[in-house]
C-alpha cells in the first residue's frame, strides 16, 4: 500500500508578483525551497487565503534570499499581489517510509521570511 502525503508546507507566504505573462509556474525564493524540500519543478498546490482559490502548478527556483512568491501565467488570475498562500507539495509513500514521516512545515511571516518550522500540526480543540 502506498499514501499520498503532505511532504511539505510553507504556510502564509505573500505573494510579492503575479506576472500573467510569463510561463506558467510560481516562482519561490530559493531558500523557502530549500528550506521546505520542495524541488524545482515539482506540482504544487496553492490554497489562497484571501480569496478562496485553490489550484496546482509547479515551483520554479526564485532568486535565494529575494523572498519572492511569484504566481505565474494563468495562474496570476487566481491571486494578486499581497494576498496570503498556503504552498504544499505532496508525495506518495510506501508503509515503511511511513513509519519515520515527517513533512517539513515552514512558517512565514508577512515579508517571507521563516518564522518557524515544525514537522508536525498541533491537534485542533474542538
Amino acid at each position: 500500500m502506498h499514501a499520498t502525503m503532505l511532504k511539505a508546507k510553507l504556510h502564509k507566504a505573500q505573494v510579492t508578483h503575479a506576472v500573467l505573462q510569463y510561463e506558467g509556474s510560481c516562482a519561490i525564493d530559493g531558500e523557502l525551497l530549500d528550506m521546505a524540500g520542495i524541488l524545482e519543478y515539482e506540482q504544487i498546490q496553492i490554497y489562497n487565503i484571501t480569496n478562496g482559490e485553490r489550484f496546482t502548478t509547479y515551483a520554479i527556483r526564485a532568486e535565494e534570499g529575494s523572498r519572492v512568491i511569484s504566481v505565474n501565467g494563468a495562474a496570476a488570475h487566481k491571486a494578486n499581489v499581497g494576498d496570503v498562500v498556503i504552498i504544499c507539495a505532496y508525495a506518495m509513500y510506501s508503509e515503511e517510509e511511513l513509519v519515520d514521516f515527517k513533512p517539513r512545515l515552514i512558517y512565514c511571516n508577512p515579508d517571507n521570511s521563516v518564522s518557524h518550522s515544525a514537522n508536525a500540526i498541533p491537534v485542533q480543540a474542538a
